[in-house]
């Protein structure tokens, strides 16, 4: 079955950086689009960044500039390269994908800023 198994999250100050990482199984990873959501307290989940099969990445206004997304096929893992983090990206982090109809999302890994 699917899973999508994120790591990396934690307590940093304003202006550090933090990497997430996303383990995918289950499916064909190197076919997929392969994304991060975050959701802070009292908001709707949002797209973060997206990364096609092609590599081509896409990224929410409020990060660009800042966040990296890339992939590793061999590893089948997704990462997050969070710079110059703002209080604002407080968050729990979700990696995510669709496989054959269905959307699957990881468990999350909270990222906290904090001074």
């Amino acid at each position: 079955q699917v899973q999508l198994v994120e790591s990396g999250g934690g307590l940093v100050q304003p202006g550090g950086s933090l990497r997430l990482s996303c383990a995918a199984s289950g499916f064909t990873f190197v076919l997929n689009v392969m994304n991060w959501y975050r959701q802070a307290p009292g908001k709707l989940r949002e797209l973060v960044a997206s990364i096609g099969s092609d590599e081509s990445t896409n990224y929410a206004d409020s990060v660009k500039g800042r966040f990296t997304i890339s992939r590793d096929n061999r590893k089948n893992t997704v990462y997050l390269q969070m710079n110059s983090l703002k209080p604002e990206d407080t968050a729990v982090y979700y990696c995510q994908t669709r496989w054959r109809g269905l959307t699957y999302w990881g468990q999350g890994t909270q990222v906290t800023l904090s001074s």
